[in-house]
């Protein structure tokens, strides 16, 4: 694992030695064959306690990459983040959209350069309709990028934090508009305590700015609405892809997307960028550094979801959010309310009950559904059953002439 699990991903890969003919153990010791363990793995039938002791250091080494990825993860999370709010409030930099340009055009090298180097098996677009619903997340995908960087320009990172951590809120809302999906009250009643905690984080926010605020909820929002629409459009199994191949594709449209918007909307962007970077070969290196990280923060939080599950990076999201704005408190000094932190810590719970709650409610469906399916099964043995009874008697049964 030198990589860091950056192997070539693929789950079905299994690695089968082709068989040889059996060989003494001494006829091993006599060849050439030390340090050949492919030989040895062949020849010698492995003994229980060599299975238990290479399963137990496979574990262990299984356990320290998915460490050191939870680590590069929260790192590259934290550190993109950090970077944007110093860059766009203190360094002077106050262009979001040339900022979100130069993270998607890094996200687009980058995610090519691994997808060449087989790190991530490529998925290819089938057709114009596959393109086509590409190219609407990406837009989706670009905006919730741009208004959560917009919103750095104005917000602390502690409470863009916490008004991103409604984002279960809104995907709830979007799931029962767009999908007609319909949650248990246990569910709903989980998200109660995360909209009241950012209600107090709100009212206590001392560095509280409106506009920021509402393009923070919108960004939040969009980022919702892409998950739910991403459900909707890539549904069949000939569209889905994985995020890095979706990522590959959205990056390149979202590229197309800035560059007009940055040159109409934020005039002085490209020369304010050219003349710090003459100034300054530090303002070249943070610009890259931050944009070579947000490729990082797709990429981690890919493998960190293949070492794992979906579910742990939920909760390692919830708690990385917390560390986030510890660290930012930390760093930029930003003054906290009391009330503030208090509707923080309730939004976060809120979150939490609501994963629990929807993972409640996930493993009752699956419940229900094997139950149906053992019942259907049930019928159909018993149905088989009466016929063949009913044919073995009618062959027994004598024929009177």
């Amino acid at each position: 694992m030198s990589r860091l699990g950056l192997e070539p991903i693929d789950p079905e890969e299994k690695f089968i030695y082709p068989p040889s003919p059996p060989r003494t153990e001494s006829e091993l010791l006599r060849s050439d064959s030390f340090g050949d363990s492919n030989l040895l793995q062949r020849s010698l039938a492995p003994s229980s306690t060599a299975v238990k002791a290479y399963d137990h250091s496979m574990n262990n080494a299984m356990d320290l990459t998915t460490v050191t990825l939870i680590l590069l993860w929260y790192a590259s999370n934290i550190g993109v983040l950090l970077l944007n709010k110093y860059l766009l409030s203190i360094y002077g930099f106050k262009y979001p959209l040339f900022l979100t340009l130069c993270h998607m055009l890094a996200c687009s090298l980058l995610s090519y350069a691994v997808s060449f180097l087989n790190y991530v098996p490529r998925q290819g677009i089938k057709s114009k309709k596959q393109f086509f619903k590409i190219s609407v997340l990406a837009l989706v995908f670009c905006w919730s990028v741009v208004g959560g960087n917009i919103s750095l320009k104005y917000l602390p990172v502690s409470f863009n934090q916490a008004v991103g951590a409604t984002t279960p809120f809104f995907t709830a809302i979007f799931a029962a508009l767009m999908l007609s999906k319909i949650e248990t009250m246990q569910t709903y009643l989980a998200l109660v305590p995360v909209v009241v905690g950012i209600v107090l984080a709100s009212g206590g926010e001392p560095l509280f700015h409106l506009y920021g605020f509402i393009i923070c909820i919108c960004a939040t929002a969009a980022r919702a609405f892409k998950s739910v629409l991403q459900g909707i459009l890539l549904q069949s199994d000939t569209e889905k892809m994985n995020s890095m191949n979706l990522l590959m594709y959205m990056a390149p449209i979202s590229v197309a997307a800035l560059i007009p918007a940055t040159l109409a909307m934020e005039v002085g962007a490209v020369s304010k960028a050219i003349t710090l970077a003459t100034e300054s070969k530090g303002f070249i290196m943070l610009l890259g550094l931050n944009s070579v990280m947000a490729y990082f923060v797709n990429l981690t939080n890919f493998l960190v979801t293949k070492s794992t599950s979906a579910l742990t990076l939920q909760v390692l999201g919830n708690a990385k959010g917390v560390v986030a704005t510890v660290v930012s408190i930390l760093l930029f000094k930003n003054p906290v309310s009391t009330t503030g932190m208090v509707g923080y810590s309730i939004t976060v719970v809120g979150v939490i009950l609501y994963s629990e709650a929807k993972k409640r409610s996930t493993k009752a469906i699956i419940k229900q559904k094997i139950l149906e399916s053992e019942e259907d099964m049930e019928k159909g043995a018993s149905h088989s059953g009466s016929g063949s009874n009913i044919h073995s008697r009618g062959m027994s049964s004598p024929t009177h002439k």
